[in-house]
């Protein structure tokens, strides 16, 4: 058997689990986590849209920090603290997985207040679907020229069935022949459902090349010769790196409250 597959688990339900990974330390917007213009900490805006999705069994905040977990807890949440040391994401989510009972183990970054809870189930349906992929993450279809050639923007290329090609920071599919209209491209979104073993023996393989080259984790797995499946968002990311995206954020936050009272909903 192979790293990712799994036993037949057609005859039982599947056990889904959301871990959030957030840390206090962050450069473009520190204390990212707990900023609170809304009235509530970001990381619960996240918390409770991946509430939303339908058919989770947990959802569960990965910290290093003691304030972030307080926070959590203050609102009912479940918080784990774990190791300083991890250098990203999808290890602290590992660290949190190797203590789950789950088939699916999904990462949801800490930023993502606005995920559209129909895109995480189709996510989590990607896998439930198709039992080769050992994990499934998300893009969004884009003609943006500005987009298409930011490096701070992951693209992805994805083969007829929808498996991921290749992952890149640079403008791919690159047009060698001038295009009448925009580019046409898939955005990656930094979202991810893994099956809960490919994910803890993903960590534990060496760096490869690639991954170190565009500094994107992902490329790890493609490296050493696992497939990932990708689908298609809804709508495109609304996740907070700037303060000028979390005001952006805090006014959108504030027209859907207001809505919400003139309404009369809850």
């Amino acid at each position: 058997m192979r790293v990712g597959e799994r036993g037949d688990a057609s005859g039982g339900s599947w056990r889904v689990v959301v871990v959030i990974p957030a840390r206090f330390g962050s450069t473009r917007l520190p204390g990212k986590p707990l900023l609170s213009d809304t009235g509530k900490p970001l990381i619960q805006h996240v918390y409770e849209q991946v509430r939303q999705a339908r058919g989770l069994s947990e959802v569960i905040v990965a910290t290093d920090d003691e304030r972030i977990r307080a926070a959590i807890e203050g609102f009912g949440g479940r918080a784990v603290l774990t190791s300083p040391t991890h250098t990203c994401g999808t290890e602290r989510v590992a660290e949190v997985a190797r203590g789950l009972q789950a088939d699916i183990v999904v990462n949801v970054q800490g930023d993502e207040p606005e995920l559209p809870p129909k895109d995480l189930e189709e996510l989590v349906r990607l896998l439930v679907d198709e039992r080769e992929a050992p994990m499934a993450t998300l893009a969004y279809p884009s003609e943006d020229p500005e987009v298409y050639r930011s490096p701070s923007v992951v693209k992805v290329v994805v083969d007829a069935r929808g498996y991921a090609l290749y992952f890149s920071r640079s403008p791919v599919p690159f047009y060698r022949e001038t295009r009448s209209g925009p580019p046409r491209f898939l955005k990656h979104l930094g979202v991810y459902a893994y099956r809960r073993e490919f994910l803890l023996a993903l960590t534990r393989l060496p760096p490869t090349p690639l991954e170190q080259a565009e500094k994107l984790e992902q490329l790890r797995a493609l490296e050493h010769g696992y497939r990932i499946r990708v689908g298609l968002a809804s709508r495109d990311s609304l996740g907070i790196d700037t303060p000028e995206e979390y005001r952006t954020f805090v006014a959108r936050a504030a027209g859907r409250s207001a809505s919400v009272r003139e309404t009369g909903g809850d």
